[in-house]
């Protein structure tokens, strides 16, 4: 990827903190992170919670979201 500048697109100060924070953390987290909401929720589900089971089991996507966004800075880094 070349390495236009284009300040119309430059990012935040707080996108760039963030950024440079998140890109130290091992991308496996957020995958664990994912397997083990849906762990939890299948817990949940089988002692009879079940409002509470559907709500930590709409986690996963979140976690696995955040770890996609963690890789791509990792990958593509920031301005």
């Amino acid at each position: 990827m070349e390495n236009d500048f284009n300040p119309e697109h430059k990012e935040g100060k707080v996108a760039t903190a963030i950024e440079e924070q998140t890109a130290k953390l091992p991308s496996d987290i957020f995958l664990w992170a994912a397997l083990g909401s849906m762990g939890v929720s299948l817990a949940l589900k089988l002692t009879d919670h079940k409002h509470t089971a559907l709500f930590v089991g709409q986690w996963a996507a979140p976690f696995l979201l955040l770890g996609l966004y963690n890789k791509l800075v990792k990958l593509e880094g920031h301005d």
